[in-house]
């Protein structure tokens, strides 16, 4: 599940502080060599807004988009109506680590979380000393696993609130859509990163508490592998109280896990989750007043995860429902509902059938 309420954060431009292997410096934003090292779905939604206010941005992506993107450019649009177009020329095209990593200043990292580790050993290889990387990935670790690699002063961690979804019609510019609403929340550093990011139509905000935010996260995007198991597009699933009960149990396992391990998560985009899980629990009816905030987003759009199993691909299940088993092995939850979505993800992974299209009362199992 991805973005809840929305926000806007007025942009600021110009010239602006950003970390060298030396002291801080002043420079025009656009003169930083951005790379998006991962740029697939939200990668290269984030990478478009951001060439098409001029900034430098390399594409590190899979040579199939690539050849693509070199062709036909990138199709860009969110829920606002706020479509552009990015020329090939306005992004360079790499399908190498050492091309694309070498000379960058700036490298947002957008790869799977179990990919982070080889990630951070490509960018300590091939990138410069003073080049800062920022975390857009899901999950708590990931920047942790960058700093220990690359030194916490280049490590910078951040939260993207809303999903992308990809499409790539036939001999036309590939095709990502924001399908759903929220703030880029980055760590608040001495590096000068907003100015940065921050350009038309992808507002950023600074946090103090980035930890917080990325548990806060974690705890609502715990519904992507029940998504995934639907096959369902969320707004659908989420009109059915049966999936809405299995949502809210997950989020009261989540919260007794975190409480009782003191870790502390932040409000997802302003809504606390124990309001979140309540509300899950309202009759159809209330549910889709009280939510109609929450349901701001595209009718079709589903998780991550559901397109990781309709691809056949690795999920990053062990990085969301299975964060929160570690911790309850540690305190001594069972945790049942995520052990068995857990379980439940990884038969699909094995599979490779794509996504199991479960009802309900197949995830409860014997619960």
């Amino acid at each position: 599940m991805q973005a809840i309420l929305k926000a806007a954060i007025t942009p600021r431009y110009g010239h602006i502080p950003f970390l060298s292997a030396g002291p801080a410096f002043m420079t025009d934003a656009n003169d930083i060599p951005i790379t998006v090292a991962g740029a697939g779905s939200v990668g290269c939604y984030v990478g478009a807004r951001l060439a098409a206010a001029g900034r430098n941005v390399t594409l590190l992506t899979r040579p199939a988009l690539a050849a693509t993107i070199s062709r036909h450019g990138l199709h860009c649009s969110d829920l606002e109506g706020h479509n552009i177009d990015v020329g090939p020329d306005r992004v360079t095209l790499c399908t190498t680590p050492s091309e694309a990593l070498a000379g960058a200043k700036l490298i947002l990292v957008a790869v799977k979380s179990h990919d982070t580790e080889a990630m951070a050993a490509l960018i300590a290889e091939h990138a410069g000393g003073g080049a800062v990387a920022v975390s857009l990935q899901n999950g708590v670790s990931n920047a942790g696993l960058l700093r220990r690699r690359l030194g916490a002063e280049r490590v910078v961690d951040a939260m993207v609130p809303f999903n992308v979804v990809q499409s790539r019609p036939a001999d036309a510019p590939p095709r990502f859509h924001r399908a759903s609403g929220g703030v880029i929340q980055i760590e608040r550093t001495a590096t000068g990163l907003r100015p940065v990011l921050e350009v038309p139509h992808m507002p950023v905000a600074e946090r103090d508490d980035i930890e917080a935010v990325l548990w806060g996260k974690l705890l609502v995007n715990l519904n992507n592998g029940l998504n995934a198991l639907s096959g369902l597009p969320i707004v659908e699933q989420f009109g059915d109280r049966h999936w809405r009960a299995l949502v809210a149990r997950q989020l009261d396992e989540g919260l007794a896990v975190l409480n009782a391990a003191g870790i502390r998560y932040a409000p997802y985009e302003g809504v606390p989750q124990r309001a979140l899980a309540l509300a899950l629990r309202l009759p159809d009816a209330l549910f889709q007043v009280a939510a109609k905030r929450m349901l701001s987003m595209d009718k079709n759009a589903r998780s991550s995860m559901w397109e990781d199993l309709q691809a056949g691909r690795r999920t990053e299940i062990d990085y969301l429902q299975g964060e929160i088993i570690r911790l309850a092995d540690q305190v001594g939850h069972p945790a049942p509902l995520n052990r068995r979505v857990l379980a439940l993800v990884k038969e699909a992974e094995t599979a490779k059938k794509g996504p199991p299209g479960l009802p309900p009362e197949a995830v409860w199992g014997a619960l």
